[in-house]
């Protein structure tokens, strides 16, 4: 059993999360009574912050893609990446018949069905407006047969902080000046950039790797300009006479 050790605690203020639908891609297993058939394990797949924290117990994970969608920095945040002031931009998926997006499933069995699912519901779908899809999960290993069916969340323009398409410039922008919860949104874009970098180097994500240039870009600009600014503000004003 494996756990996420870099899973941070929990921050005061955070609201209630709504009810789940009943569904039956998120019903919980029941007891197996002894000598019963194990419950068959679940795939959780992760195209986000979930690759590189997942925040659940799990027993397996594995790095692959999915078929039919494109990653977007479409989301809004107001609370891990920003704020009601200042919102942050995460990712979800579009949908694209031809692209694939690359991340991570995690394997969950038994107790740790239940107990990810609750997690999932309360950091994922706090605010509503999500849908929860199987979809067919490409593992990246080469002896890899069938795809697996994996569990995705998904956020839609119906949930409250959608935000929708923007140039990858604004996007940039908009991410300089963020932070929330779990930290600054900068972070959030570069640890995406380094996992497709390093762990899917045959793989192609334009808009994510546009926008990181993008914020490379700006982030000389926006030093030299707080730099003169104080240096502007260190000159003693020049007497009156």
């Amino acid at each position: 059993m494996k756990r996420d050790p870099q899973r941070p605690e929990e921050c005061p203020g955070r609201p209630e999360p709504p009810p789940l639908s009943p569904s039956p891609l998120l019903s919980s297993p029941p007891e197996e009574a002894e000598g019963a058939e194990p419950t068959p394990p679940v795939w959780i797949f992760g195209y986000g912050s979930l690759v590189w924290r997942p925040g659940f117990e799990f027993t397996s994970r594995k790095v692959g893609f999915i078929r039919g969608y494109s990653r977007r920095f479409w989301q809004g945040d107001t609370f891990h990446r920003g704020s009601e002031r200042m919102p942050g931009r995460v990712v979800t998926l579009l949908e694209d018949c031809g692209a694939c997006t690359w991340g991570v499933a995690y394997e969950v069995r038994g107790e740790q069905i239940a107990a990810s699912l609750q997690y999932l519901n309360m950091r994922e779908a706090v605010l509503g407006g999500y849908d929860t899809k199987l979809v067919k999960f490409h593992p990246q290993e080469k002896d890899a047969e069938e795809p697996i069916l994996a569990l995705v969340y998904i956020a839609t323009p119906q949930n409250p902080s959608y935000l929708g398409p923007a140039s990858e410039e604004d996007i940039a922008a908009q991410i300089i000046v963020s932070s929330g919860c779990a930290g600054h949104n900068i972070e959030y874009l570069l640890r995406l950039a380094d996992f497709m970098r390093y762990f899917c180097p045959q793989a192609e994500d334009k808009h994510l790797f546009s926008i990181e240039e993008a914020l490379i870009s700006i982030l000389p600009c926006l030093y030299y300009t707080e730099e003169s600014l104080e240096e502007t503000a260190s000159v003693p004003e020049k007497s009156k006479g």
